[in-house]
């Protein structure tokens, strides 16, 4: 990463996401406001008009707590999208793992090698090997180029990892 590259990177503030984790929120806000709050709004409508809901009507009360959560959900997605920056290809390194980063590991104790990508903890995923750069991995793994050795604590103990490469 060159130098205004580095500087301009600095300069944001907020989360950084990388193009596939802002896309997906985007598909995400997209389904929620034009999917997902109609189909309440519309649950809502048709039930009130057939009479179907009365004031302690336990199936209102869901109706209402989902929407609660999708209206919750649609301003937190509105608040990442204003305070985050996605980051452009030459902003990831590959000399030391920073955010965006894909490195490869090697197990210390068994050997086995496997490739996670370090992301903010809003787009972390680690059923799909995305993992966030305030987990105990992702934090250890922070700063730190091919050929080190990396030490973590987890609930079944302490880990050791090898980085083998870090590409993009």
């Amino acid at each position: 990463m060159n130098e205004a590259n580095l500087a301009a990177a600095e300069q944001h503030s907020g989360v950084a996401l990388t193009p596939e984790g802002y896309a997906s929120l985007q598909r995400e806000l997209e389904h929620l406001t034009t999917t997902k709050r109609p189909e309440i709004a519309g649950r809502i409508r048709e039930s009130l008009q057939h009479g179907e809901f009365s004031e302690d009507n336990s199936e209102l009360d869901e109706v209402k707590f989902e929407q609660a959560m999708v209206e919750g959900r649609i301003a937190e997605l509105k608040t990442i999208f204003g305070n985050a920056h996605i980051l452009e290809e030459d902003m990831i390194p590959t000399d030391h793992v920073g955010i965006g980063s894909k490195v490869k590991v090697q197990d210390s104790e068994f050997g086995d090698q496997f490739e996670v990508r370090v992301v903010s903890s809003i787009e972390a995923d680690p059923n799909r090997d995305l993992i966030s750069n305030e987990s105990p991995m992702g934090t250890a793994l922070l700063g730190h180029s091919p050929n080190e050795a990396i030490e973590f604590d987890t609930p079944d103990g302490k880990k050791k990892f090898k980085v083998v490469s870090i590409t993009r």
